[in-house]
Order: structure tokens, then C-alpha cells, then sequence
């Protein structure tokens, strides 16, 4: 894996993965697209039944929803990247488990390694406890800036709702508090550009 020099080569290494449970039940393997240097990252938290017939991540609902987050700042899909913390469904589209999670996030550390994001925002709870370390509710976090330590380099993290959570709380708050935290890791990255 550490050999894999880019996105598709590390793909063909891990694709046929059976490293936990999640490998044998899945249609598709769901390794993540978009822009291979892209400035900003999405990590959710796994594919759901859509994403495991497609083999793309965030294509159902909620998909479609970051779809238009994404063009609210001023980006299209194709100029970020979107991955998960596994890369394969869970049963009923539960939570994966911390045993889960950790069978895969060295694939997603490597992808971050090969894209160097200015900002990753991390979608859910889930992103941000297993890469991150950090298990307080993402309502308690969301909006606040964290930092990823990888390969000798800090990432800025920004925490907020996942898609799928803000069509089941389809409030004004909901919606402004996601509003909020993508226009401040675009921000982010826009800054990060002019440097």
C-alpha cells in the first residue's frame, strides 16, 4: 500500500480487500473520486446501498445534497474529493465499528497522503472519532477547526453535519450551521491559494 504512488495504483492494491467483515458482503468496492489533487476533501463515514451498487461514494440522497453543497461555494464535485472512513457498505447501513474502521483507514491515510488537501471537512461523527481521535458529539464540534497530523504536515479539519442528518433535521439552523462550515473551509482553501 505504501508503495502505491498514486490514487489508481493504490486502488488496484486494495480493491479486492477482505480485511474485515464489510469486504465479502459488499457488490462494489467504494474507494473514493474526484480531483486526484484536489484542495479540498470530503471524508464521510460509509457507503450506504446506492454507493454499494454504483462503487461511487455519496450518489444517493444524501449525495445529491452534497452535490448542491458543494455548488453553493463556488465548486463543482469534480474539483474535490470525496472518500470514506471504509470503503465498503455496512449491513443496513449501520455505523461501522471501530474494528471496521481501523481494517480500512490506512487506505484513506494513504489517499490523503497522495492528495494533500489544504482542508479535509469530515462529514458526521464518524469521520471525526476514527480519524481524528476525537468522540465528542459532532454537534459539540461542528464548526470548530481541528488539525490532522499527517506525514509531517498539519491538515485543518473542519467538522460538520453529515448530508444524510441534515435531510432528517431539515431546520434553518441545521442548514446555516453546514452553510457556515463549508464557506469557512472554502475559505480556507482560497486563502491557502493566494499564498
Amino acid at each position: 500500500m505504501a508503495a502505491a504512488g498514486s490514487l489508481p495504483d493504490l486502488q488496484r492494491a486494495i480493491q479486492g480487500c477482505l480485511a474485515c467483515p464489510l469486504g465479502p458482503g459488499r457488490l462494489k468496492f467504494v474507494f473514493g473520486e474526484g480531483d486526484p489533487k484536489a484542495r479540498l476533501m470530503f471524508v464521510g463515514e460509509g457507503p450506504g446501498r446506492d454507493e454499494d451498487q454504483a462503487g461511487r461514494p455519496f450518489v444517493g440522497k444524501a449525495g445529491e445534497l452534497l452535490d448542491k453543497m458543494i455548488v453553493a461555494i463556488g465548486l463543482r464535485r469534480e474539483d474535490t474529493y470525496i472518500a470514506n472512513i471504509v470503503k465498503c457498505r455496512p449491513p443496513d447501513n449501520r455505523t461501522p465499528t471501530s474494528d471496521e474502521a481501523r481494517a480500512c483507514l490506512g487506505y484513506l491515510r494513504r489517499q490523503i497522503e497522495l492528495i494533500q488537501p489544504a482542508v479535509i471537512v469530515t462529514l458526521g461523527a464518524t469521520p471525526l472519532r476514527e480519524l481524528l481521535g476525537i468522540s465528542e458529539g459532532i454537534t459539540r464540534v461542528r464548526g470548530q477547526w481541528k488539525r490532522l497530523q499527517m506525514g509531517g504536515r498539519e491538515i485543518p479539519v473542519m467538522p460538520t453535519f453529515h448530508p444524510a442528518y441534515v435531510l432528517r433535521q431539515y431546520t434553518q439552523d441545521v442548514r446555516r450551521s453546514v452553510w457556515e462550515d463549508l464557506k469557512a473551509a472554502k475559505a480556507w482553501v482560497d486563502k491557502g491559494a493566494e499564498d
